[in-house]
């Protein structure tokens, strides 16, 4: 463990936000945390700056709202992404405090004060049907204590429309665009351009786009070398990695 972590659980016992008891505990479930069902990991944020995060897809309800709520009790701010209503009803009941973005299917609950904002993020989606991924990307971005901002429907399909946001566009440090059909928009967006731009794929688009597959490989092939790719509707992934860009950058 980091001496700065064992410090701040020292200083938060001083002025009585913890008891030793608490404490104590705290420090014997740092490493990770073993419910069974799930081993959380606890010492992430210490490790790469960033939380444990919650994939709620494939987990039965009652084993998201569990990890949900260790995540609470070590006081970390909580994402969880994939979150079925269902899932979101047992959370919200458990934690009124919490919040379900139902576009993207995310659970969100802030601990902290709104951190100081660590770097400017863009999040692009060429149309209303990429929102879903989109708000992903922007909603953890934010989370993570990002200045997130949203460019949409600005789809190559009317290229005026991304050409209105440029300025906006340049103040990013890490450029997010989630496309689907033939996955035209990172390109573009990197020919504009001088920071990271990360394509989301989106599975978005008639028979030939193959779920998402067309506009992947369309991405993978861009000539626009200050392009990566995430995988198709990976909104979160690539909030990862655009936070961790633009923190670097801001600093």
């Amino acid at each position: 463990m980091k001496r700065s972590a064992v410090l701040e659980l020292l200083a938060q016992v001083e002025r009585g936000d913890l008891t030793p008891d608490d404490a104590a505990e705290r420090l014997a479930t740092l490493p990770f945390e073993d419910l069974g069902h799930t081993r959380i990991d606890h010492h992430r944020s210490l490790r790469a700056g960033l939380p444990e995060v919650i994939y709620a897809r494939g987990k039965l309800p009652e084993q998201t709202a569990a990890i949900f709520a260790r995540l609470v009790a070590s006081g970390v701010d909580v994402l969880a992404t994939h979150a079925d209503e269902t899932t979101a009803q047992l959370v919200l009941a458990q934690h009124p405090g919490a919040k379900y973005h139902n576009v993207p299917k995310l659970l969100t609950l802030r601990q902290s004060s709104p951190p100081e904002a660590r770097g400017r993020i863009a999040v692009l989606c060429a149309g209303t049907s990429d929102l879903p991924v989109a708000e992903e990307a922007a909603i953890s971005a934010e989370t993570f204590g990002a200045l997130v901002a949203r460019l949409y429907d600005v789809g190559v399909a009317g290229l005026h429309r991304l050409l209105g946001v440029t300025s906006e566009l340049r103040q990013a440090h890490a450029v997010i665009v989630c496309a689907g059909m033939e996955g035209a928009l990172p390109s573009v967006v990197g020919g504009l351009v001088g920071v990271p731009v990360i394509a989301v794929p989106t599975s978005v688009g008639y028979g030939a786009s193959f779920g998402g597959v067309t506009a992947l490989l369309g991405m993978l092939n861009s000539c626009s070398p200050n392009i990566s790719v995430v995988n198709i509707d990976n909104g979160f992934g690539a909030a990862y990695i655009a936070t961790l860009i633009a923190r670097a950058s801001a600093r």
